[in-house]
């Protein structure tokens, strides 16, 4: 279970130390350009370092077509293969920043 696409329906991406950010980023890009709500579990520090990473990386992804996006982290406590484990989870949704405004094509 070292992929981003463990539960993609959900929108729940489970990353482990093995996986590649820039997967996980296209990943978190695809799904907030889709409007599905994006929420990341990692469990250690090498997992969360890659998710922290992929994070950052979408949001090179996504700056440019104008969306930008915010982190909330959390504590989960989920079990694995029977034992009691802390994951830290990342909501990801996507954000419009204060004093911004969307532009429009001009009318001649």
């Amino acid at each position: 279970m070292d992929t981003a696409h463990d539960a993609p329906e959900s929108g729940c991406l489970k990353v482990s130390s093995k996986s590649s950010p820039a997967s996980v980023a296209g990943a978190i890009a695809g799904m907030i350009k889709d409007g599905v709500p994006v929420e990341i579990q990692a469990v250690g520090a090498g997992a969360v370092n890659q998710a922290v990473k992929a994070i950052a990386i979408s949001r090179g992804f996504l700056s440019p077509v104008g969306i930008e996006i915010a982190c909330i982290p959390s504590f989960a406590d989920i079990v694995i293969d029977g034992e009691y484990r802390t994951a830290i989870r990342f909501a990801v949704e996507s954000r419009q920043l204060h004093g911004t405004t969307v532009s429009t094509p001009a009318k001649d």
